[in-house]
């Protein structure tokens, strides 16, 4: 038996027990779209408290873009309802010029036709700050350097002198080897190396401490040449000189380098000068400590060359030096004397110290320590009697002391 389907008629016509068509009638467009205005007005209101601006429906953040566009249309045709509760007046601000967006074209006033209507423009003025160099040596301080390495008579010529007639005296015969400088070459100069420069022989007597200029790290030579004068340029300079001079020859060294027995055979042992200095830098951290910070070197050449361009060179703390007391060498190798004198002090040497160049770089020389001129003597006068490895400086009671056995 097959039941009828009922109709939508009978369907309607049965009691409504769940009161499924009492359906409320939707209201007007107009009440709608009011309710939702003041929505709109009160979210920006909120953001308006907080940013102090409308939202920007060109911006870059999504909510924000989202939030302008509505705006723009709400605020186009505001109600009395609208208005009345825009207590902020944000309404008002509809008649503001408009924000420019990177979207809209330019206007032609808008573009520039030469350089000089960029750089005219007021509102790319770049401040003071951006354009004042720091830590940066005048111009006037580097084209006049406290020392120049100019040439000047070797006072003891004499001692090198039996060395460059046995070096011509090889070159000549073919047991040395004059090899041309390739360009731009990196050349290392070691002490006792030979160089033909100018047509003259060319000896390095001797290569200095290590220090930072120009933000490179550098080394001053003492070159003696055959003509029986001398010179001081820093390594980077002699260098430069070699590679200009297309007539530059290197003297090489016969046997397995530093491995050969006699590598040194070109080097002498000069006799020099042990040197105290002190500081004379306004630094006060240095300035307070300078009657017993003292730096000590040793050189062949003369101490006031050696000083003359303190200033510039970190080793001596980028400051003007005092010389306090000089102790003369005899027949004693320069490098390992001042080795040997480092390492002797090496308790005294202060384990903060430190300068800043300028490029803001911290450099730490190792030749200064917290001793006197009088200890520095009497440990020069322990070496030369060759009784310095017997004893020890102390630095909490600032003596040299025997060494207990």
């Amino acid at each position: 038996m097959t039941l009828a389907r009922p109709t939508l008629e009978e369907i309607f016509a049965e009691p409504d027990e769940y009161g499924l068509l009492n359906v409320r009638a939707a209201s007007s467009g107009r009440q709608s779209s009011e309710v939702g205005g003041v929505a709109i007005l009160r979210e920006v209101t909120r953001f308006h408290e907080r940013y102090g601006r409308l939202p920007d429906p060109d911006a870059s953040d999504h909510e924000e873009m989202r939030l302008g566009t509505i705006w723009t249309r709400v605020a186009a045709d505001p109600d009395e309802a609208l208005r009345a509760e825009d207590h902020l007046g944000l309404l008002a601000i509809e008649d503001a010029a408009p924000v420019a967006s990177w979207r809209d074209d330019p206007q032609p006033e808008d573009i520039t036709e030469s350089l000089d209507d960029i750089f005219a423009d007021e509102s790319l003025e770049i401040g003071s700050d951006l354009v004042t160099l720091r830590h940066v040596t005048p111009a006037a301080a580097r084209q006049n350097p406290d020392h120049r390495a100019e040439f000047v008579v070797c006072p003891d010529f004499a001692q090198f002198q039996q060395l460059f007639e046995a070096m011509q005296s090889a070159l000549d015969s073919g047991e040395r080897v004059a090899s041309i400088i390739e360009s731009r070459a990196i050349i290392e100069p070691l002490e006792g190396d030979f160089f033909i420069r100018n047509g003259l022989l060319a000896y390095i007597a001797e290569k200095t401490e290590m220090s930072a200029r120009g933000g490179s790290r550098d080394h001053r030579l003492r070159i003696i040449f055959s003509n029986g004068t001398e010179s001081d340029p820093l390594m980077s300079s002699f260098r430069k000189s070699l590679n200009d001079d297309s007539t530059a020859r290197v003297v090489q060294r016969d046997g397995l380098g530093p491995l050969d027995p006699e590598w040194d055979a070109d080097r002498l042992a000069l006799s020099g000068t042990i040197y105290v200095a002190r500081s004379l830098s306004t630094d006060p951290a240095i300035a307070a400590e300078r009657n017993i910070l003292h730096k000590i070197g040793v050189t062949s050449q003369d101490v006031r060359r050696r000083v003359a361009d303190a200033r510039n060179d970190p080793t001596f703390l980028l400051a003007p030096v005092e010389i306090v007391a000089t102790f003369d060498l005899r027949n004693l190798a320069r490098a390992k004397v001042e080795n040997l004198l480092h390492r002797f002090f090496a308790p005294a040497r202060p384990a903060d110290l430190f300068i800043v160049d300028r490029f803001g770089k911290k450099v730490r020389p190792q030749e200064w320590f917290y001793v006197l001129p009088e200890h520095v003597s009497q440990a020069a006068a322990l070496l030369k009697a060759e009784q310095l490895h017997r004893y020890r400086y102390d630095p909490q009671t600032q003596e040299i002391v025997p060494k207990k056995l």
